[in-house]
């Protein structure tokens, strides 16, 4: 009776350890420019997070490793557990775009892109927006009539607003599938009344916005884009969440593209965020990454540069941590392990 209390006794926690790790390539379909039929072995790798019960928490202290964070660590604050699963997803989809752009901007293409309005990456819980069931990954491309091309257009048309107006947003609502994937509905309207901005409120990369008097919805927000590419490119990334796949995304996606082998023959694994104009960002779980990968079979693990020690600390003989800052250093340090320059088979335009 008191292990069957344990297994269903929650804590208020989350456990992060190893996952798989998987080879990109076969996730990978492109029409509309050539291909390279060599795949190299480059691989993308996750974590497993889970809720826990006492039970679990108690079996895990014989894990290695494993590391345990509460919803606090993973949300910001105010925005309930319940938006987790979406966030990871709407991550994942924004880690693709982003993959893709850079990996062919790499190659010489020149990728074009167009505003899509503010998209939703949060909802605090209570406000105006919960109320009005506003959900992550809602992009919303108006107010009161007015376009809205870009977060801070968005955060301009509500803060001017006196607090307890109603406003009506013109919204492209998100589906999100079972598998992760997100899509976008037919423009609706949705009504919410605003609140009074809490003291203090700063509105990241806009003019800053505080103090009493001005209208507050409960958002977090990022700039929604359309880019033009100049193939049609699917990743097939089911139930994977996050952005941390961004650099192995790219990677294999420029090696699908381009003459010869990127890795020099070599089994590569990569975790990093990466941003369209190449910049390779930070991830959470690389101790358990590494294991993940060292048992995948990896040779070498390439992370973003301020995680090297925390990977080469879990990392036994036989796997070689390489710490990345850009998309430029991975591909450098790919030549210097054997790796062909990559030269894109059909002629960028």
């Amino acid at each position: 009776m008191a292990v069957i209390i344990l297994q269903h006794w929650q804590l208020n926690e989350y456990a992060i350890t190893p996952g798989g790790a998987t080879p990109v390539a076969p996730l990978v379909k492109v029409h509309g420019v050539a291909t390279n039929p060599h795949h190299d072995r480059i691989l993308l790798t996750d974590v497993y997070l889970s809720p826990v019960s006492v039970f679990q928490w108690l079996t895990l202290q014989f894990q290695h490793p494993v590391e345990f964070v509460t919803p606090d660590q993973l949300l910001e604050p105010g925005v309930p557990a319940d938006e987790l699963n979406a966030q990871g997803f709407l991550q994942m989809s924004d880690s693709k775009q982003a993959a893709e752009v850079a990996a062919l901007r790499a190659l010489g293409w020149k990728v074009p892109f167009e505003p899509a309005g503010a998209v939703i990456t949060a909802v605090i819980a209570p406000s105006p927006a919960r109320t009005a069931r506003l959900h992550v990954g809602d992009e919303v491309v108006g107010v009161n009539e007015v376009p809205v091309r870009n977060g801070c257009d968005f955060v301009r048309a509500v803060h001017g607003l006196a607090p307890a107006t109603t406003v009506e947003l013109a919204v492209r609502p998100v589906t999100i599938s079972r598998l992760g994937v997100l899509s976008w509905g037919k423009v609706v309207t949705r009504s919410l009344t605003t609140t009074r901005a809490p003291k203090g409120l700063v509105a990241p990369g806009c003019a800053s916005i505080s103090g009493p008097g001005r209208s507050y919805v409960g958002v977090a927000l990022e700039d929604g884009r359309r880019y033009r590419l100049p193939a049609t490119i699917s990743i097939n990334t089911a139930n994977i969440g996050g952005p941390s796949a961004g650099l192995a995304m790219t990677l294999a996606l420029m090696d699908r593209l381009s003459h010869g082998s990127l890795t020099g023959g070599h089994v590569v694994a990569a975790t990093g965020t990466m941003s369209p104009n190449g910049v390779v960002g930070d991830v959470g779980g690389v101790a358990e990454k590494t294991v993940a990968v060292q048992r995948a079979g990896a040779q070498y693990f390439l992370v973003p540069q301020v995680e090297v020690a925390t990977a080469r600390a879990n990392a036994a003989p036989g796997l070689t941590v390489l710490g990345v800052t850009s998309l430029a250093q991975a591909l450098k340090d790919l030549r210097d392990l054997g790796g062909a320059a990559p030269v894109a088979l059909t002629p960028p335009s």
